[in-house]
């Protein structure tokens, strides 16, 4: 199961111990941590919520044809969460 909010996608799916987590991406120039940290809270609600673990890369695409050079810049972000 998908869910997008806030452009922040998340999916259900289980932790090191094997109890019920959420992995959320919020990859894009035009998003941030803070959309992922959104999305957390609205997972989980009043009960809060342990982060499990967050990993974010940055780097450079580049791709030519005959006639033109295309170069862009990519940023992931993603965090595993564990409702308390």
């Amino acid at each position: 199961m998908l869910t997008v909010a806030g452009c922040a996608i998340s999916s259900k799916t289980y932790g090191p111990d094997g109890n019920v987590a959420h992995t959320i991406s919020c990859s894009g120039l035009a998003l941030n941590w803070g959309m992922c940290l959104s999305r957390a809270g609205e997972i989980c609600g009043t009960r809060g919520y342990d982060i499990l673990s967050a990993t974010s890369d940055q780097g450079t695409i580049v791709s030519a044809t005959p006639q033109m050079l295309y170069g862009g810049t990519t940023i992931s972000r993603s965090m595993l969460i564990q409702c308390k």
